[in-house]
């Protein structure tokens, strides 16, 4: 499979790194079954869970090993080295594994990020199509869902550029996300979750649609001075970030003394806390 590799690449799901190679000679992604556990489980040592996962599935005779081969990916030191691989559709037999509550966003990511290369063959409608009725169940307004989707493929095209910038890991792209966030909102991500009372729940599927315009604003900003700069690395690419934040900010500033509304919001799309009777 080696020898048919067009192109490695790393594609983002909430901020976290996930490599994988594109064949050209059986035209699909491969993707690193310890990034996809990592993601899932929110386990520190990915690497034992799905060798004990991998275990306990081979006792099962579910026959999932023998979809899976070995590619070289690119480590934290720069060196590549041997490791699970794994098209979409074993991924997803992976994903009905490993009990998440990340299970279903992930799909709905690996849909698209999955067969992004396969224009001919799938139809790039069905990954927008699927995430549209997946917002649509949970009662999200159309213009709601358009802002989100719009704000993602905006992100999705900032974090496409870090990769190719050498911004690989997964605690820079975290710490890139928080300046501009920082520069845009007047806070930081963490503070921003606090104040919408969010525990483990993804802070831009809870923001206003005012919150995504501008984190939008902030991130397609960040992206063209990047590219203007030729910013690469961290650092470079943190000067971006202050620039494309601040000028976002100086945005949400004009917007809240011209319209008398703070951007940021406690507002969430949590559902309501069922109070529970106390007995006399």
């Amino acid at each position: 499979m080696s020898k048919n590799i067009e192109n490695k690449s790393i594609a983002i799901f909430e901020n976290e790194p996930v490599r994988r190679i594109w064949s050209k000679k059986n035209e699909k992604w491969y993707f690193s079954v310890v990034d996809i556990v990592r993601v899932l489980a929110q386990n520190d040592r990915p690497r034992k869970y799905w060798d004990d996962l991998k275990r306990k599935l081979k006792i099962e005779g579910s026959g999932l090993s023998e979809k899976i081969g070995q590619l070289k990916f690119m480590s934290k030191d720069g060196k590549y080295y041997s490791s699970d691989a794994a098209d979409v559709e074993t991924v997803l037999r992976i994903v009905q594994s490993i009990p998440s509550p990340k299970a279903e966003p992930f799909k709905l990511w690996l849909a698209k990020t999955g067969y992004e290369r396969l224009r001919e063959t799938v139809d790039p409608e069905i990954a927008v199509n699927r995430a549209r009725e997946h917002w649509q169940t949970l009662g999200r307004s159309e213009k709601w869902i358009e802002q989100r989707m719009r704000g993602q493929e905006i992100r999705n095209k900032l974090t496409d550029y870090w990769a190719t910038h050498k911004v690989t890991e997964q605690e820079e792209y975290a710490i890139l996300t928080d300046i501009i966030h920082k520069e845009w909102s007047g806070i930081s991500v963490k503070k921003h979750k606090e104040i919408k009372k969010l525990k483990g729940h993804n802070l831009r599927d809870n923001m206003t649609e005012a919150e995504l315009i501008f984190t939008t604003l902030a991130e397609l900003t960040t992206r063209n001075v990047a590219e203007k700069d030729l910013a690469i690395g961290l650092g470079e690419n943190s000067i971006s970030a202050i620039k494309g934040g601040r000028y976002a900010g100086k945005a949400r500033s004009d917007f809240e003394k011209l319209t008398g509304k703070k951007v940021v919001s406690e507002n969430n799309f949590l559902p309501p806390v069922k109070k529970i009777k106390k007995l006399k």
